[in-house]
């Protein structure tokens, strides 16, 4: 699914317009990457969005087997609850 099909999906279940639908996926999307760069953002019975930093080290290239340094970073994540992890099973 993508993001379109998202946007549809949620227009049909919740009984908004997909205009409506578009605007309120991007609301809660913006909301959290803006949120995450400050705290996690903790959905209950969905998951935990966060950002965690990431420290520079060496790694190496494959094709040269040269090693580079890999600058540090900060990256997302998402750890799902385990009510979202119980309704796969």
């Amino acid at each position: 699914m993508n993001k379109t099909e998202f946007i549809k999906a949620v227009a049909e279940k919740s009984g908004l317009s997909k205009k409506e639908a578009t605007a309120a996926v991007a609301a809660a999307l913006e909301t959290i990457t803006q949120t995450i760069k400050e705290e996690t953002v903790s959905l209950s019975g969905f998951g935990t969005f966060g950002c965690k930093h990431r420290s520079a080290r060496e790694g190496k290239n494959p094709r040269t087997g040269e090693m580079v340094t890999i600058s540090a970073a900060n990256v997302p994540f998402f750890k799902a609850s385990k009510a979202l992890k119980e309704s796969l099973q």
